[in-house]
């Protein structure tokens, strides 16, 4: 997925490309970031917050592999500089995205929902819903239910919310 965002820069080049195990660090980092206002909540050292937010990193790249072996496992890059992650898997019967995060500094810029419109034509593509899980408190739930996505079902603290092809005729 290459695109120009001129409605934010002219010369503004967002694109994918696969993770390296050289990435790992910049990922835990990107996961770490999605955490900050969790983090500020409680009373642990610096070091202690740490060791946690590596601890949670390590089990959520372990399920991913166990739960989705097919998945793709993008670093979103913005001008050839990483700024995010992108993780996503055919599941047959839907297209399920895993995860989507961007770093703090490039988050509100429209990035989140190019990317979130791009996935949606992908979906189109392949003629499958697109499926997301989003925790219950996560402000990005206003992102999908503007981009058409409808909440389908809770499971635990999340909201499965699904965004079908036939959507794009109903708006």
């Amino acid at each position: 997925m290459t695109a120009n965002l001129s409605n934010l820069s002219p010369e503004l080049e967002i694109t994918l490309r696969p993770v390296t195990p050289d990435d790992e660090l910049f990922t835990c980092q990107v996961y770490a970031s999605t955490r900050a206002d969790e983090m500020k909540l409680v009373s642990w050292t610096d070091e202690q917050k740490d060791a946690f937010l590596k601890m949670q990193f390590d089990s959520q790249t372990k399920h991913y592999a166990l739960h989705y072996p097919n998945a793709e496992y993008k670093i979103i890059e913005r001008d050839g500089i990483p700024i995010g992650r992108l993780m996503t898997e055919n599941r047959g019967d839907h297209f399920l995205l895993m995860d989507i995060a961007l770093l703090p500094a490039h988050r509100n810029a429209g990035i989140g929902t190019f990317l979130m419109e791009e996935l949606k034509k992908e979906a189109v593509r392949l003629n499958l819903p697109l499926v997301l899980r989003v925790e219950s408190f996560n402000p990005a739930q206003r992102l999908y239910t503007r981009l058409g996505f409808v909440k389908s079902r809770e499971i635990q603290i999340y909201h499965e919310m699904v965004w079908t092809p036939e959507t794009q005729f109903c708006e």
